[in-house]
């Protein structure tokens, strides 16, 4: 594919295409990554008719530099920390504690908004298919990696549609394999690789997740009171 996608939907079709060895196999789950991950996850969980979740993690921004990601944090405690971003910025560890503090609390308020009553995530002896919208500098789907191992998986696969090359080549040794549908260079940033890259709401992690409860095909979010007060993220890099 040599042109943009047209929206993350589109991207995880075309992801689909190079995942099609795990289709219709009871031992795979897809996971997506809130909130860009999760409509990429839900069309390829849809293609290759396999199970759809989500798996929680945040983005740490730099102190006055949002976009760059100084690390992450996912369920399960774990914290991930690019240690040549806090260096070359000379971020005291102070603020560093305090980004990590914020971004616990929302993680908290997002797992409750779309989690709610469901079971709690078991990937125990499951392959997993760890989904995310793109790939920039990993910080992201590093803590989620982590994360997801002590679940116990039999396999985690990370799946993008576009990532950088040199992180695409970074996470076949972090995770069991890493697939991705176009690694251009110079890459810059996830979002030049979509025509329409606009912010995900909470509804629509919401409604996509109704659907996968629906048999990939019912409620809305409204229609479960899983409404949110926040309908967007910062574009930052992965």
């Amino acid at each position: 594919m040599n042109r943009p996608f047209a929206d993350r939907y589109e991207a995880g079709r075309v992801l689909a295409e190079s995942l099609r060895s795990f289709a219709g196999r009871a031992d795979v789950m897809v996971l997506g990554l809130p909130r860009g991950g999760v409509p990429v996850a839900y069309e390829v969980a849809r293609e290759l008719g396999v199970s759809f979740d989500i798996f929680m993690v945040r983005k740490l921004g730099a102190p006055g530099q949002e976009e760059l990601a100084m690390g992450a944090i996912a369920s399960g405690g774990i914290v991930v920390i690019n240690d040549e971003v806090v260096d070359a910025l000379k971020i005291p560890w102070d603020m560093v504690e305090a980004e990590i503090v914020r971004e616990r609390m929302e993680l908290t308020r997002r797992e409750l908004l779309y989690r709610g009553h469901r079971p709690p995530l078991d990937v125990t002896g499951l392959t997993v298919l760890l989904v995310d919208d793109g790939l920039a500098t990993g910080a992201t789907m590093r803590a989620a990696v982590r994360a997801l191992r002590r679940k116990q998986p039999a396999k985690i696969i990370v799946a993008v549609p576009t990532a950088a090359l040199s992180t695409h080549q970074e996470f076949q040794t972090i995770a069991d394999s890493c697939i991705a549908s176009v690694t251009p260079e110079p890459f810059r940033a996830v979002g030049l690789w979509y025509e329409n890259f606009d912010q995900i709401s909470d509804e629509e992690v919401c409604d996509l997740l109704a659907r996968q409860g629906n048999g990939l095909g019912g409620d809305s979010a409204s229609q479960l009171g899983l409404l949110s007060t926040e309908s967007s993220d910062p574009v930052v890099p992965r």
